[in-house]
């Protein structure tokens, strides 16, 4: 038995430091947990696509082609966390966070030009949104989700004293600072 006020060793990764019985006891510190993160992140895209589809059809905010692509991206994060959920290895980790974070970025860029180009002038057709959309043929093959139906213009709605795409912009980065966080996490769980 140890003297009192000398270190104990108590088993691999776990020690007791300090003096006496009532002494903290540090252990292993906790393992990052991508799988939550990744969770996170898919669960943040999806709901960002739910809120996208129950503004538009629930109260009659209709989508021009900046506003599809949005969703585009946000459901290509939401794919891109599931490959992290399933792909458990390190590599897995840094390349679907790597992905998410590519995405993100998209993301951020196509907000930031939805509010600060397209939604001043009077249209959007034919810019690189309506041609990545119509491109991908997603607006014929999921109309109620895909198909722009307003233009950018007409888009530019507020939430709560908020322009709508400033939202999705803050999510973009929320959604990239946490797959900043899944890269740089120590290790996959």
């Amino acid at each position: 038995m140890a003297a009192e006020g000398s270190a104990v060793s108590r088993g691999p990764g776990s020690r007791e430091v300090g003096f006496g019985r009532d002494a903290p006891r540090f252990g292993p510190a906790p393992a990052f947990r991508a799988g939550r993160w990744f969770g996170a992140i898919a669960l943040i895209a999806l709901a960002a696509v739910g809120a996208a589809l129950v503004s538009q059809h629930r109260f009659g905010m209709e989508p021009c082609p900046w506003c599809v692509l949005q969703r585009l991206i946000f459901v290509g994060i939401a794919l891109a966390a599931l490959i992290g959920l399933a792909w458990r290895a390190t590599a897995g980790r840094v390349i679907a966070g790597t992905l998410v974070l590519m995405l993100a970025l998209a993301g951020i860029a196509s907000a930031a030009w939805q509010h600060f180009y397209a939604a001043p002038s009077g249209s959007c057709n034919l810019t690189l949104a309506d041609k990545i959309i119509n491109g991908i043929g997603l607006d014929s093959m999921l109309p109620d989700v895909f198909a722009p139906r307003a233009t950018c213009a007409d888009a530019a709605v507020s939430l709560f004293g908020l322009p709508y795409d400033f939202w999705s912009l803050g999510l973009f980065v929320l959604l990239a600072l946490a797959a900043l966080a899944v890269i740089a996490g120590r290790r996959a769980r």
